[in-house]
């Protein structure tokens, strides 16, 4: 049997942190589930860094919103910090065990089984296929929208791009044949984990509401379609240089055992869902902070022209491309796909010189930290420029963090901004699109931040 972890207790003249009235019943937990990040701007900015929140049945938790604290639950002392049932149970539905789910020695086990798939010199030979599918979107662009300079949700147009990345980079073109059914079944899955992680308490799955049979034949067809494929490969044997290639052949290093179906498959949806569902909110919020901004606008034009001169990039130009990098950077900072890291205390904790008890959840915020105007000047503006090495040198570490920190930082960090680079400087050549409306659009925390009801574009 398991010895169990001790942690030492911190003293007990701590002060307790700061709380919102709230309701007299319900405290803040129907404010925190309508528009959460709404809520947690306006506690931080009234109460401070450190803020303890309850809600009904004595439910306890905490935001974290400066880089110290966001270090020490991350980093320092991440051994006292798990990630939460109501977030694991939620994604589990579709993702199983894998790596954003699992904790403890399995976690271990799995990430040293992926990591070499996700090393610098793999991820080289990726870059072909992101830059063919960037370049079939421009070709696919310019005979449709360009053509009748009709609106078009760039958000939706970013979710078909980067899922078809994601697709090939991890199948090759394994999934062509169901790639529309494939889809459809991850847009249904992905809208149904959400409205679990806000709404605990909806109905389980095992109840017949409309919701829950349409998640249910959605779980099945990604089971079925992913499974399919990992069981056709076994039986090929040929390694086709995508990252499922890499993840069959890949064995433990201490064990030498190799990865079964069901854990392939629980990899393979979380790669899928984290390497797509982030990237696309991330570069629809960069093509709108573009079309805010001109400086901005014609600087990438003026990079991208005297690097690229017209052609497609390659994963030898991107050194070339800084500027191009910092425009997703800052877009990072600005609207944080991942905008809070949801962990729970195993033991009591000190933070800030506040309290934290055991047992307890916290969201570790970036979205707030990556406005915190202790680190970051004129916070709110859009100026990719915090991003050079002279303006980076003298901040935190965990002033930003877009993607986690420590030893759970996503596995996938290299392939994103790779990606995101990529699909910026190949269809940046050609359109910058335009918003139709004016006016910000609203925010929607559900599992990534995306813009709500989409965000409608021209181009230009």
């Amino acid at each position: 049997m398991q010895s169990e972890i001790s942690f030492p207790q911190p003293p007990p003249q701590l002060l307790t942190p700061p709380t919102p009235k709230g309701h007299w019943f319900f405290g803040s937990g129907p404010e925190a589930a309508s528009n959460p990040l709404k809520f947690y701007c306006r506690v931080w900015q009234e109460l401070g860094d450190v803020v303890k929140m309850r809600t009904i049945f004595g439910i306890e938790w905490y935001l974290i919103a400066n880089p110290a604290g966001a270090e020490q639950v991350l980093q320092t002392n991440q051994a006292n910090y798990k990630k939460p049932a109501i977030f694991t149970k939620a994604l589990g539905m579709i993702a199983g065990n894998g790596l954003v789910t699992s904790e403890g020695d399995f976690w271990r086990r799995q990430r040293r089984l992926a990591q070499p798939a996700f090393h610098r010199q793999r991820l080289a030979l990726l870059s072909e296929t992101m830059t063919n599918a960037a370049t079939e979107t421009v070709e696919n662009w310019k005979n449709t929208f360009a053509r009748t300079g009709e609106a078009f949700d760039v958000s939706e147009e970013m979710t078909k791009l980067t899922v078809r990345i994601a697709a090939d980079t991890l199948f090759s073109a394994d999934i062509s044949e169901d790639a529309e059914r494939f889809g459809n079944a991850l847009k249904i899955a992905l809208d149904h984990v959400s409205h679990r992680m806000r709404y605990p308490f909806a109905p389980p799955e095992f109840v017949p509401t409309k919701r829950n049979r349409e998640f249910n034949r959605a779980r099945k067809t990604l089971d079925e379609i992913v499974l399919k494929i990992i069981r056709r490969r076994r039986i090929e044997t040929e390694d086709k240089g995508d990252l499922l290639s890499m993840l069959i052949e890949a064995r433990d290093e201490e064990t030498g055992e190799m990865m079964s179906d069901r854990q392939l498959k629980d990899e393979v949806m979380t790669l899928l869902i984290a390497g797509h569902e982030t990237t696309a909110a991330g570069l629809s919020w960069g093509w709108y902070l573009l079309a805010k901004n001109d400086c901005a606008r014609a600087r990438l034009r003026a990079e991208l022209e005297l690097n690229l001169q017209g052609k497609a990039p390659t994963i030898e130009d991107l050194p070339r491309l800084p500027f191009t990098r910092m425009v997703f950077e800052e877009t990072m900072r600005l609207f944080p796909p991942a905008w809070g890291q949801p962990r729970q205390s195993i033991g009591a904790d000190e933070i800030g010189g506040f309290r934290i008890d055991a047992g307890k959840m916290l969201v570790v915020s970036q979205y707030i930290v990556h406005r915190h105007p202790q680190f970051w000047q004129r916070p709110e503006e859009f100026c990719p420029e915090r991003f050079t090495p002279e303006n980076s040198k003298n901040r935190p570490r965990f002033a930003y963090f877009p993607f986690g920190g420590g030893a759970r930082q996503c596995i996938g960090n290299h392939f994103a901004m790779m990606e995101a680079q990529i699909v910026l400087a190949t269809i940046a050549q050609n359109f910058l699109p335009q918003p139709v409306e004016t006016n910000q659009p609203e925010l929607d925390p559900t599992f990534a931040l995306r813009p709500k009801n989409g965000l409608l574009m021209r181009l230009a």
